[in-house]
């Protein structure tokens, strides 16, 4: 689970100015966060299909918004993959 100061420090080094809380590379690397953690308890916790059903969601919405980020600006796209380390 994600706790206040790791969500706040997320925030902090991915928001384009001071006020930036929801903006898709935001919401991207929040997601990326949550999706480590919950793949970190599913390798322990094979047998909870509810919370895999919930990993699913994540991955289903992150991959929503870096298609609008790469349709809408790809340096954004190229920047935040390559902060986040995705796509090898």
């Amino acid at each position: 689970m994600l706790n206040k100061e790791e969500k706040t420090q997320i925030i902090k080094d991915f928001q384009k100015d001071e006020k930036d809380t929801g903006s898709p590379e935001v919401q991207i690397a929040i997601l990326t966060k949550r999706i480590k953690d919950l793949t970190e308890h599913l390798k322990a916790n094979k047998k909870d299909h509810s919370s895999r059903r919930g990993l699913f969601k994540m991955i289903r919405r992150r991959k929503g918004l870096l298609t609008y980020l790469m349709n809408n600006d790809i340096d954004r796209y190229r920047q935040i993959i390559e902060k986040l380390g995705l796509r090898k």
